[in-house]
């Protein structure tokens, strides 16, 4: 069998999705030795990245969610004359007419809309938001199966689209290990100024990360009482990231709230491991990568109490309406005040809890997906 994957997403500057694509990619190359694949790179990646001699690099340098891709891919597709394609994401093109496998992390655009999710021209916003609609339909209703990372994902999917609970399968992610950095914790504390307890949040400044809230509540938690904490926010650069700045202006809470931009993962995991906790008070998500990495490195998860993040922490968290700063600052409490017994105890927990969570075990079933199509 001919595979081609769409790997334009691959690196850890597109966040989530780089780092599925780039374990899919990886893990992929360790198990099937027996199919050909082709797979679509930008320029960086291209030069850089070797695979098994089954695996064929193409060069594609454009832009996701652009024309170029829409116009561009079918050609490409067609002289490849691939058995299956897998879209890692929902940015298929409407042209395209063979068979494909879609990945699709989550519905969030479907729910969060208007001025406050965009940085375009409402104009510009609305026309894209009306050709985002008819790519999303063509991904799900077009594809042979649909991959998602969540129960939840698979439900909301069904359910706005119709679609048969046969073409929709579920693989969990995985959580990457990573070595603590070679610099000493100390070193790497200093360097991020966080010389208090802090509380650390991971990911993009969407709305519908809910940051607002949780700075509410750290500022209103340090306000009452005596033993200071910080909260730190690893977030790239972005419109939302520079409203999170002036958010962070207006509530006045600049000296407890650090905005650490971007943090080589050595160091990240450094600084997991040293926090009170990792925050993660999203209003909607499609799965939840960012706390299990949390857990891993050895800290407490505070989240959400929404479904996807139940279903995927079970009793390893610490959970809160997320629609309520006074219940987050509560579990904020409860985590500053807990005794070093009960604490560790989670932590190890959690660390063994994580394990469940393989990208090996992703690949595979992506794999069994290729076979069934």
């Amino acid at each position: 069998m001919k595979i081609l994957i769409d790997a334009r997403l691959y690196g850890l500057e597109n966040a989530g999705l780089g780092r599925y694509v780039m374990n899919l990619l990886s893990e992929l190359a360790k198990i099937d030795k027996k199919n050909e694949y082709a797979v679509f790179l930008r320029k960086e990646y291209f030069k850089r990245l070797k695979f098994p001699k089954n695996f064929k690099k193409v060069l594609a340098d454009f832009r996701h969610y652009g024309l170029r891709e829409q116009i561009n891919l079918p050609f490409m597709i067609s002289k490849l004359d691939p058995d299956l394609v897998h879209f890692p994401h929902f940015n298929v093109p409407l042209a395209y007419k063979g068979k494909f496998v879609t990945t699709i992390h989550d519905i969030v655009m479907h729910k969060n809309k208007g001025s406050d999710t965009t940085n375009l021209p409402l104009p510009i916003y609305f026309i894209k938001r009306v050709g985002y609609k008819k790519v999303f339909e063509k991904a799900v209703k077009g594809s042979q199966k649909v991959i998602v990372p969540s129960e939840f994902s698979k439900k909301e999917l069904m359910d706005f689209y119709h679609i048969n609970e046969d073409k929709v399968a579920v693989t969990y992610e995985g959580v990457d290990k990573r070595e603590l950095s070679k610099q000493k914790a100390s070193e790497v504390l200093k360097k991020y100024d966080l010389t208090n307890p802090y509380l650390i949040y991971v990911g993009n400044a969407y709305p519908h990360k809910n940051l607002k809230r949780a700075i509410t509540a750290v500022v209103d938690y340090n306000l009452k009482t005596s033993q200071k904490i910080n909260f730190a926010i690893v977030s790239s650069r972005s419109i939302f990231l520079e409203r999170t700045k002036e958010l962070v202006r207006k509530l006045e809470a600049g000296e407890f709230v650090k905005l650490l931009g971007f943090v080589p993962d050595d160091e990240l995991n450094t600084l997991y491991s040293k926090s009170l906790g990792f925050i993660y008070p999203s209003t909607y998500e499609g799965f939840g990568l960012p706390g299990l990495e949390a857990m891993a490195a050895g800290t407490v998860a505070l989240v959400s109490e929404i479904p996807v993040f139940k279903e995927i922490y079970q009793d390893k968290a610490i959970y809160f309406n997320p629609f309520d700063s006074n219940a987050i600052e509560r579990a904020i409490k409860d985590v500053v005040l807990m005794d070093k017994t009960k604490r560790q105890r989670m932590i190890n927990a959690g660390k063994a809890f994580v394990k469940r969570y393989s990208w090996a075990k992703m690949a595979k079933e992506t794999l069994e997906v290729y076979k069934s199509v």
